[in-house]
């Protein structure tokens, strides 16, 4: 039942949406901190072998430190780590941070489902995240965060629990994702999905579907 007076409930993905992703920054800044070949694993949408297992919660952030470094053959700290992770943030918007406060001010569930990792999250919900003190969790009522739930876009399994989540119905979900084979997914079980470029200004669709001026 929804229990937020028939409001939808506005559903972002974090990188290419809240910001512009840039996976050649991530994959030059692991291979200054020596990860060799990275490129095999590092996708936009879905990371590949012990990446991917990091972001589905099959490793915590020290068993793939561990594993990370013993394939490169030094020790890697969390904090370089946390610098490679982040080079995909190539660009963060105002525009997109006011936008999420807007809708939240209009009343508005607004949440974060997004396929990410502990070094990443380290930083998003960190004070250095905005440039203005704040992290993530300012702007959104209730983070999706795949390796907590140890499940990923866009296995159908990750979109029932947001739902679940969410305590409404399919229909009253707008998801927003730069992947279309996000969007699909969602789609498939009801959600209404919008699929922007990555980076594109996204507000003027949201604004239009939600009915604010």
């Amino acid at each position: 039942m929804d229990t937020n007076n028939n409001k939808m409930h506005v559903v972002f993905d974090l990188g290419g949406v809240v910001f512009r992703l840039d996976k050649m920054i991530a994959i030059q800044r692991f291979k200054e901190i020596g990860v060799e070949r990275v490129e095999e694993f590092l996708d936009d949408y879905a990371q590949k072998g012990i990446f991917g297992d990091l972001e589905a919660g099959k490793l915590t952030a020290e068993q793939y430190r561990d594993e990370l470094s013993r394939i490169v053959g030094k020790l890697l700290t969390m904090e370089q780590l946390e610098y490679a992770w982040t080079g995909y943030a190539a660009e963060l918007y105002q525009r997109n941070f006011d936008a999420l406060l807007r809708l939240r001010q209009e009343g508005f569930p607004v949440a974060l489902l997004s396929n990410t990792n502990p070094f990443m999250m380290r930083w998003a919900r960190s004070n250095e995240f905005d440039g203005h003190g704040n992290g993530l969790d300012h702007y959104f009522d209730r983070l999706y965060l795949s390796y907590e739930m140890r499940m990923m876009k866009p296995s159908p399994e990750i979109f029932k629990a947001m739902i679940d989540g969410e305590q409404t119905v399919p229909e009253d979900i707008l998801f927003i994702d730069d992947s279309a084979r996000n969007c699909e997914a969602a789609a498939a079980l009801g959600i209404q999905a919008l699929n922007p470029d990555n980076g594109g200004d996204w507000r003027g669709d949201v604004f239009s579907i939600l009915g604010i001026d």
